[in-house]
C-alpha cells in the first residue's frame, strides 16, 4: 500500500493494538477475532457495492460506522465491530486497500495468540504446509475442486491438521483454502506466511539448497541477510538436488542465485546470445 492508504493501515493497526489487543486476555480470543475478521472481509469481497460505498471518501465516517454496525449487529463480538469501525472510518485510495487492510488485521489479530519462538513455528508451519500442497497433486486438488462447500474443506484441514500445527496456523490454512481471494491456494499460503513476517517486523527468506544446511550454516546465513537487509530474518528452507550445489535465497521479489545449476543456466545464456 502507498500514499493515504498506507498511512491509514498504520492507524488502524495502532487502534487495533491500543483498543484491542492490549487487554490481558486478548491472545485467549485472538484466534476467534481473527476468524470473524476474516468472515467481515469475505462479506465485503461479496458484496461490492457495500465495499466500494464503505471505502467513499465522500460518505460521512458516521454514515460508514453507522451502517457497518448494523450489518455486523447480532454476527460478531462487539471487538470484531470496533475494529470494523476503526478500519471503514480511515481513508482508503480505493475499495481493495481498504478490505487488504481489513485481511491484515485479521492476521494480525490470529497471531496474537502465539508468542516468541511459537512465531518461528508457526511461519515454518505455513512454509511447510505450502511445500506438501505442491508436492502432492492429488491434495492440492482435493484443496482447489470448484463446487466443493467450505464446510468439507474445513472437515478436511481439520482431519489433516488438527493436533499436528498450533490453532493459528490451523484457522490461517482454513483461510487459505476457503477464501484465497484471487490468488492460487501456494500464493495464499505465502502471502499470509507474509504477513506474519510483517507483524514480526522480519522477512522471510526462502533458501533451497541441495543437501540439508548445518545450524551453524544456517545461523551465518541468517546473520548476513539479516545485515543485508537490516531487519530480522526468518529461514524457510527445503533441500532441492536439481541446483547441485550451492544456495539460491528469495527474499520477496529477490533472488540471490548462488547455484551451480544457475551458473551453467546465464553460461548457456551467455553462449546462445
Amino acid at each position: 500500500m502507498r500514499g493515504i492508504s498506507r498511512n491509514s493501515l498504520a492507524e488502524a493497526t495502532r487502534r487495533l493494538d491500543d483498543n484491542v489487543l492490549a487487554s490481558a486476555d486478548a491472545a485467549k480470543h485472538a484466534v476467534s477475532l481473527g476468524s470473524e475478521l476474516f468472515e467481515v472481509v469475505g462479506l465485503l469481497d461479496r458484496e461490492h457495492s457495500l465495499r466500494r460505498w464503505l471505502a467513499d471518501q465522500a460518505n460521512p465516517v458516521e454514515a460508514k460506522t453507522g451502517l457497518i454496525g448494523q450489518v455486523l449487529e447480532g454476527k460478531v463480538s462487539p471487538s470484531t465491530v470496533i475494529v470494523a469501525n476503526d478500519v471503514v472510518s480511515q481513508p482508503w485510495s480505493g475499495a481493495r486497500d481498504m478490505t487488504n487492510a481489513l485481511e491484515r488485521l485479521a492476521v494480525y489479530a490470529t497471531v496474537t495468540s502465539v508468542e516468541g519462538t511459537r512465531l518461528d513455528e508457526l511461519e515454518d508451519e505455513l512454509f511447510r504446509f505450502q511445500r506438501i500442497v505442491v508436492s502432492e497433486p492429488d491434495l492440492r486438488s482435493a484443496l482447489t475442486r470448484e463446487g466443493v462447500e467450505d464446510s468439507h474443506l474445513h472437515s478436511l484441514i481439520e482431519n489433516l491438521l488438527s493436533g499436528k500445527v498450533n490453532s493459528a496456523t490451523l484457522a490461517l490454512v482454513t483461510e487459505a483454502v476457503t477464501r484465497p481471494r484471487g490468488r492460487t491456494l501456494e500464493q495464499a499460503l505465502e502471502h499470509l506466511g507474509q504477513v506474519v513476517a510483517e507483524r514480526a517486523q522480519r522477512y522471510i527468506a526462502v533458501v533451497r539448497s541441495a543437501h540439508p544446511l548445518s545450524e551453524a550454516q544456517l545461523e551465518r546465513l541468517r546473520t548476513l541477510l539479516s545485515s543485508k537487509y537490516d531487519r530480522a530474518i526468518h529461514l524457510n528452507t527445503e533441500v532441492d538436488p536439481s541446483i547441485v550445489g550451492g544456495l539460491s535465497v528469495r527474499v520477496g521479489d529477490e533472488v540471490i542465485d548462488g547455484t551451480i545449476a544457475g551458473r551453467i543456466a546465464e553460461v548457456q545464456r551467455r553462449l546462445a546470445g
